[in-house]
């Protein structure tokens, strides 16, 4: 496992971090008991990951419960933890100003800690992105003079949404929708470096499609039921093109996730994980790193063949 720059007076984080939505009751995926919730965070950190990202309303606070039991008496310096504002434990979006104390205040008691590596904004509309015409960004610089966050950001889906917050605030994290088929935000990636922001690349495996195992008679029942007849059967299209690109006609795992990994500016990758056995097999995409003939073919690819098609997520 390679360990990267974070933020200051972080820890350095693994490459690949752990996602931690699925760790909560009932997070819209399939459910996991707390054991093994517990478990599959004990797994993580056995195999070298130092990672974790969480928000409150996943699993309505119990994902942040269970984070926090897993690493009871683990060495709190050796970790990085990124939290989120603007969806509660209540299941409800609040992204007034006035709200990010409180909000703060019970992801720490949920996870039994006195402070995070970061607290980000969880995909805020537009207007919130500003820091000249809001004062959130007052109130993260206190709360990082208080000791209680070293650094902020936001979770965020589009270049003109990341260079909009880099150039009007001081945030250090960007959690950046970044894969093979949504390429978008890594326009922003060279701007990030310069600013020394640290860039998590969510959705790397865009909601399992880029697993290989979906087809476009797939039915799906959970919160991927969101996607129409016709968003399935293009996205399957568009699966095996990337598969005879990256010349994987099966399991697209390792491809995806090296796919991320091959950009200096992210400093961690956070695909989803069910259980142990796909934490494994994540885990080790860094034995199979993509040569730049391949990203290049990738990156001209999303730019000839996806980028107009503007797939939901």
């Amino acid at each position: 496992m390679k360990y990267n720059k974070y933020i200051n007076d972080s820890a350095l984080v693994s490459e690949i971090g752990l996602g931690a939505w699925q760790l909560g009751n009932n997070s819209g995926w399939q459910s996991m008991s707390e054991y093994n919730a517990v478990e599959l965070v004990q797994k993580a950190l056995e195999l070298g990951i130092n990672f974790f990202d969480i928000a409150p309303n996943y699993g309505r606070g119990t994902s942040e419960e269970r984070l926090g039991k897993a690493l009871k008496g683990v060495d709190r310096s050796t970790i990085v933890l990124n939290t989120k504002f603007g969806h509660s434990n209540a299941g409800k979006t609040n992204y007034n100003s006035n709200y990010i104390r409180e909000s703060l205040e019970g992801s720490l008691k949920r996870l039994g800690v006195d402070y995070v590596d970061s607290l980000i904004m969880h995909n805020p509309p537009v207007e919130y992105l500003d820091g000249n015409k809001n004062d959130h960004y007052e109130l993260f610089e206190r709360l990082i003079e208080e000791g209680k966050i070293k650094g902020y950001g936001a979770s965020l889906d589009t270049y003109e949404d990341m260079k909009l917050l880099m150039e009007t605030t001081n945030a250090k994290v960007i959690e950046a929708f970044f894969n093979m088929l949504h390429q978008d935000t890594s326009r922003a990636f060279d701007m990030a470096m310069s600013k020394k922001v640290a860039i998590i690349a969510k959705i790397p495996l865009d909601s399992g499609w880029l697993s290989g195992k979906y087809t476009a008679e797939s039915i799906f029942d959970d919160i991927r039921k969101r996607w129409s007849k016709e968003d399935i059967q293009v996205r399957a299209q568009l699966v095996n093109r990337v598969k005879t690109i990256v010349d994987a006609q099966e399991d697209l795992v390792h491809k995806a996730i090296s796919f991320c990994l091959s950009y200096e500016a992210v400093a961690t990758v956070i695909p989803g994980n069910a259980n142990s056995t796909q934490l494994v097999n994540n885990i080790e995409s860094i034995n199979y790193p993509l040569s730049k003939e391949i990203v290049q073919n990738l990156e001209e690819f999303y730019a000839n063949e996806v980028k107009q098609l503007h797939l939901p997520w």
